[in-house]
């Protein structure tokens, strides 16, 4: 199949959005600072500007002086052009956030479940049930919202012939999903909002080439190359984690042995540290986030064990991530999710950086900032679901997800 040819329209899609972006990281602006901002010519700012304030998706704040030379109008986005809601879901854990149309949060509401919500209807009832208590939390009306994202973990760009259990459920019933919300839904997977919430939010904002690399139960990559995510022919790019690390290494849950994932996930440190210490006092805890947080407060108490596991976990991360530098050559690598100490951060990030920086060919590092990101999934997807409004109106051409 040959490429898509991106037309006149793709690029003036592609301005807008960078245009908006400026525009919520300086949250005021001129005409003549986001041309300075994003390098755009006067004449383009201008045009999209006129788009923006026609939609009402920006908004003039009045004269603003204290320059040299005239007056100028000042811009900011309009925060009140509507709401957007991202959706989060687990089995047994829900998570509904309204945000306003700067990508500011209104509220959140959360639902937790005795047991895990396997049935579509029941699902599909509790998605409904949270985004309207989060938009009466937010004193928002439905005809306000301009677009749902919902956030699945593991979430493909495809239905597939399988129970109706999470992630397939949403995946199996997206028509009955539509019909119970009645407004415009998006659907997309963790590493997608990721990236998207750098690249509104983040790293994104001064670098184009970005690799969002999320830490958890299990670890993935979201990519931003050339100031826009990488989504694959079928959304699934950025699965790094199921990469190999060791040939014929530790089996990983996806059945492989030796991906990244069997190191690097939580259940794969907790495993270095049963190899390490089999009889020490956390060998015995359920790999989750508590069990992150006692690794780190024994390694900052100065238990050789714990620090011995951290320092090995890291040289796992490094050996990792030099393979994405090696193929991606990014300027940036922010990592999310794991929440440690400062001192077990430092610990963990010296060794990393030390790693990619002797492993990683030519100069491919020689620049590379390897950071700790603030950035969630949650604010992303919502990002992603103020792409798709903007696709709606025909002011982007954006390939993002579609209900």
């Amino acid at each position: 199949m040959a490429a898509a040819r991106r037309t006149s329209r793709d690029i003036r899609s592609e301005s807008r959005l960078v245009l908006m972006r400026a525009l919520l990281a300086a949250g005021e602006s001129t005409r003549n600072g986001l041309a300075e901002e994003t390098g755009l010519s006067l004449a383009t700012v201008s045009t999209i500007v006129g788009d923006l304030l026609k939609y009402d998706i920006a908004a003039e704040t009045g004269l603003l002086t204290g320059g040299i030379g005239r007056p100028t109008t000042g811009l900011r986005l309009n925060a009140d052009r509507g709401r957007v809601v991202g959706v989060y879901v687990e089995d047994r854990y829900l998570e509904a956030t309204v945000f306003d149309a700067a990508l500011g949060r209104l509220a959140t509401v959360e639902a937790t479940a005795d047991e895990p919500v396997e049935e579509a209807d029941d699902l599909i009832d509790w998605i409904g049930s949270a985004i309207d208590a989060a938009l009466e939390r937010a004193q928002a009306n439905r005809d306000e919202v301009l677009g749902v994202g919902i956030l699945l973990p593991g979430g493909m760009q495809r239905p597939v012939k399988a129970a109706a259990v999470l992630p397939n459920a949403i995946w199996l019933h997206l028509d009955r999903l539509r019909d119970r919300l009645g407004l415009p839904v998006v659907v997309d997977n963790p590493l997608k909002a990721i990236a998207t919430s750098e690249l509104w939010l983040g790293a994104g904002r001064r670098s184009a080439n970005v690799v969002a690399v999320s830490l958890g139960y299990g670890v993935g990559a979201g990519i931003i190359q050339d100031g826009a995510v990488v989504r694959g022919a079928t959304n699934a790019s950025g699965e790094w984690g199921h990469s190999l690390l060791a040939f014929e290494g530790r089996r990983c849950q996806c059945g492989r042995e030796g991906c990244v994932e069997a190191y690097v996930g939580i259940p794969g440190i907790l495993q270095t540290l049963t190899e390490t210490a089999p009889d020490h006092p956390l060998a015995a805890s359920t790999a989750c986030f508590a069990f992150l947080d006692a690794l780190a407060a024994a390694a900052e108490a100065g238990d050789p064990a714990a620090i011995a596991t951290i320092e090995r976990s890291a040289h796992h991360l490094g050996a990792a991530l030099t393979d994405l530098v090696a193929v991606l050559n990014p300027e940036v690598i922010a990592l999310t999710g794991w929440n440690v100490g400062p001192v077990t951060r430092e610990r963990l990030m010296s060794t990393v950086r030390q790693r990619v920086r002797d492993d990683a060919p030519g100069d491919a590092a020689a620049d590379l900032a390897i950071e700790f990101s603030e950035q969630c999934g949650m604010d992303g997807i919502a990002a992603i679901a103020l792409e798709r409004f903007m696709r709606d109106i025909g002011l982007v051409t954006t390939r993002v997800p579609a209900l």
